[in-house]
Order: C-alpha cells, then structure tokens, then sequence
C-alpha cells in the first residue's frame, strides 16, 4: 500500500502504535488507511486494535464506543490481488471479539468467525492471500458468537478495498469511499442498547436495530464536490445492523458497475438501488448537472417489514449527503468501457447437490445455531445449488461465509446478468437460489441472516467444507 491509489496523502502518523495515511477531506471525511510496514514487494503486513474509546458522533456530547484505531469507521485496509497479508490484530476490549473479513476468500483460520475467539489482552494473526480475481468492495466487522450486533453498534466496522492490476475504469476517476450507517443515542449521548427483554429489545430483534442518526462515513449528511461532466467512482457498503437503503440521486441515475464481488461484464444503468445490510456496490456518478447546482443521496422507502412492527416513518425518505456543483465551466466527460470483466459461468448442470434453506424469523430450517453442530457437510470442490426460502412477511438477507456464489433467480425469474455475490436479500415470502463452488479452503463456514439481531439470536448454521 502506497501512494498509487490518488486518495492518500503524504501525511502519515501513528495512533497507538498503528501507522495510519491520512486522506484529503473533499467535504466528507475518507477514513484513514492502514499503512503497510513490509519492504517486501507484493507483502501486507498491517496492525490493527480494538480497545474503548469516547468519541464526538452527536452535537453536544461524547460517547463511549469500541473502535478500531481509536475511530468510526475504521481505517481501511488497501490490497491488491496477488499479496499475501498478515493483519496483527490486538484485542483491548474487555470482551472477546474477532475480525471477520466480510466476502474475502480466505482460509478458515483467517475468516474470523465465532470458531476462532480472541480473549481480551490476546493478539491473533490473520494471514491470507488475496486470490486474482478478487478486486472489490468488501468490509470487516466483528463475529464473536451472539454478540456481533452489539459490537458493531458500539463502532467496529470498516472497509476493505482489493484492487486489480488491470482494472478497466480509467484511473482518473475521483474515487469515493461511502460506508452507510446508522445508530440511536440517549440524550446525554450514550449509545441506545435497550436490555433485549424490554419493548424496545424485543422490537429490535423483529426488524433489526435501527437507528435514527444516518452516518456516511463517520459524518451526518456531509457534503461531495463534482465538477459538471465529471464521472465518479462511488464504493458504498453498508455496514448497518438492520438498515436497508433505496439509494437514489435526484435528477442523475447511476451507472451500476459491481456488486459483493466486484465488476460486472457490463456496466447497467439504474435510476436507483437497494442495498441490504451487508450488501455492497460500486456506482459511476456522471456530474450531468450545472455548475454551481446541487442534489441529494436519498435513501428511499423501502418496506422490508411485517406490519405488526412496521416503523412510523418507514415511508419517509431519508437524506444522506449532497453532492454540489463547482462553479468551474464543465469538462468532457472521460470515456467509460462498455465492457470490464468476464465473469466465468458456474454452470447448473456441474451442481451435486441443492440445499434448501427455509427462513423463518430466528431459525434456519427450524433450528437455531449450534456451535456444535454441522448443519451441512459437502466435499472441497463441489459445486451447488442453495434454495433460500423466505416463509416469513420480514426480509431477510443471506450471507454465505467463505465462498462467493452467483444468483442464478428470485422467485423463478432469471437474474438479468452474472456477478459474484457474497450476500443477496431474500424479499418476504420469496425464493432465491444461488450456485457456489467450493473451492482451496476446507474448514467450518458460517451461513445467516446478516441482520445481526437475527444472526446473534441463532439464525445461523454452519456448513462443513472437507
């Protein structure tokens, strides 16, 4: 990690022992980046830490949070296909935690899952290479057993950024790091985590945690500048607990180039999107509008609940950030690739097997998670086809650790094109399934809900991979 990618800056310095690069604020504040310590081309050797912190999130008051490097988001982590890492990584918590690698392909000792705890005062080394292919938009939170929800509330989470050698949008583009997120504070500050037996609990693990304070990246409705006829790269990941977000630009449409897993083959115009917990996508920003004139990123309504415990204002659209013109006169528009990538196929006929997944609220196939138990066992190399079946009026989004799969349709229609997924939201009463092969790493691997209310109250299994 150096200073091939135009965000960083030359300005480094050290908190608590951690080297972090500074980024240039453009009205929104680009987390800090993990500064690599190995002279040794093509090696990552990073630190991270998670200890207590209290931070200003809210006008008038601090809050005591979890942090990695002592901020919300935390720092990001920069590789390229093809280095091999090492991530050391200190537990100052007064609780065990881990560092899952969210839709990395890794080995099961580096997946940070609730197999693999740390202690409070312990250090873990993750290591892992990161396979071609792999450029993308991905994220790390925590996955201690039961206990992920709370962990990412109070504050642990950030981005991950894979970059290919031969990436086929022009480098020129202005990238733009947007981590969405949401929370919900006391009057004096304090993060709102009601006792899970109380009304408010209890609302939380039916819907997911929902707060009422939009973060994007660390900020509340920050600003972005675009020059007219600029076109912009966007990596939005959204690492809230239950939140989904309709996002949408007024007067502009985006052009949709990648998804969990990376690139399309082609790029797909869309007036909006839908970002399920989890979820991630990159977007082209075209800057079609005058000098000097703004819009607003909206998240739209969306109705992923069950009447019953529907929110008041869940019809009521919410505004993220403004993008605002610069006065400067319009520059021509940088030419964009019709094509970027193949995707191989993994074809239907290859499967050995389909697994059918029943989704009710808090269970997968009726049971909860057993840390003890394997739910599904399967050889290194096989490929199969997952039937996740929503038989509940609340969506749920599914996250398969370790392997990246491809949609194949939602309620028996197509899906339009190929991407590689690591999460994909399955509506109320709908049925998606998916292909995957599983391919280089054996181990344990988690499957769940990534609502994480609902993931840290069993709905969860474990897949064996042998």
């Amino acid at each position: 990690m150096t200073a091939r990618t135009t965000l960083l800056t030359a300005l480094v310095w050290s908190v608590s022992g951690a080297q972090l690069a500074a980024q240039p604020a453009a009205g929104v504040r680009a987390p800090a980046v993990l500064v690599n310590r190995s002279p040794v081309p093509g090696a990552v050797e990073v630190t991270l830490t998670a200890r207590p912190a209290r931070l200003a999130l809210v006008p008038g008051a601090t809050t005591e949070v979890y942090a990695y490097e002592g901020r919300i988001p935390g720092p990001t982590l920069e590789l390229r296909e093809g280095d091999r890492v090492t991530v050391r990584f200190r537990n100052e918590l007064p609780v065990p935690t881990t560092v899952h690698w969210h839709g990395l392909h890794l080995p099961f000792e580096a997946d940070g899952s609730p197999f693999h705890p740390v202690a409070p005062g312990e250090q873990y080394d993750y290591v892992f290479k990161v396979r071609p292919g792999t450029a993308g938009t991905y994220w790390y939170h925590p996955h201690p057993d039961h206990h992920t929800g709370s962990q990412v509330a109070r504050g642990l989470y950030g981005a991950v950024i894979v970059r290919a050698a031969d990436d086929p949008l022009p480098a020129s583009l202005t990238e733009r790091l947007l981590i969405l997120s949401d929370n919900r504070f006391l009057p004096d500050g304090s993060l709102d985590l009601p006792d899970p037996h109380s009304p408010q609990g209890r609302l939380d693990f039916e819907n997911g945690r929902e707060g009422d304070v939009l973060f994007v990246s660390g900020e509340t409705m920050p600003t972005l500048t675009i020059r007219s006829g600029e076109v912009q790269r966007w990596r939005v990941i959204n690492v809230s607990a239950g939140r989904f977000y309709r996002l949408a630009l007024g007067g502009h449409t985006f052009l949709h180039v990648g998804s969990d897993g990376g690139l399309f083959e082609r790029p797909v115009e869309v007036s909006e999107i839908l970002l399920a917990s989890a979820e991630r996508v990159e977007l082209l920003v075209r800057g079609t509008g005058p000098p000097g004139s703004q819009a607003v990123l909206q998240s739209l309504p969306y109705d992923r609940y069950i009447p019953q415990t529907r929110p008041a204002d869940w019809n009521q659209p919410r505004e993220l950030l403004t993008l605002r013109y610069t006065k400067e006169p319009p520059i021509a528009p940088v030419a964009l690739p019709d094509v970027l990538r193949p995707i191989p196929v993994l074809e239907s006929a290859r499967a050995t097997a389909t697994r059918v997944m029943a989704l009710t609220q808090g269970f997968i196939n009726g049971k909860a998670m057993d840390m003890s138990r394997v739910d599904v066992t399967a050889p290194l190399g096989a490929t199969e086809i997952w039937q996740i079946e929503n038989l509940v009026g609340l969506d749920h989004p599914f996250h398969l650790h370790g392997f990246q799969f491809q949609v194949l349709d939602r309620d028996g229609v197509p899906e339009p094109f190929r991407s590689w997924k690591d999460v994909v939201n399955v509506p109320k009463h709908q049925t998606v399934r998916f292909i995957v092969r599983y391919d280089n790493h054996p181990g344990k691997w988690m499957f769940h809900c990534h609502i994480l209310d609902h993931e840290d109250h069993g709905m969860m299994g474990v897949l064996e991979v042998r």
